[in-house]
């Protein structure tokens, strides 16, 4: 998979538990990018939830690092 399968496949997560949520993406290299996900309150949680198992299968599997930060807005 490449980095922008695997940054297509968790927007995809993230959008699937808020629809509101505004994702910027940073790739920092090859293998490796940050998502900055700016959402309410409320769907924090939710966002970490839906992320953290693919993100660490990214990395097992294809060597993908893609780190989720999200961050509240109002």
């Amino acid at each position: 998979m490449t980095l922008d399968e695997g940054i297509e496949q968790i927007s995809g997560k993230i959008n699937e538990v808020s629809a509101s949520a505004e994702i910027k993406v940073a790739k920092m290299s090859d293998e490796e990018a940050r998502l900055s996900v700016y959402a309410l309150a409320g769907e924090m949680g939710a966002i970490q939830d839906a992320t953290l198992m693919p993100t660490i299968e990214l990395l097992n599997s294809d060597g993908l690092d893609i780190q989720v930060f999200v961050y509240e807005v109002e």
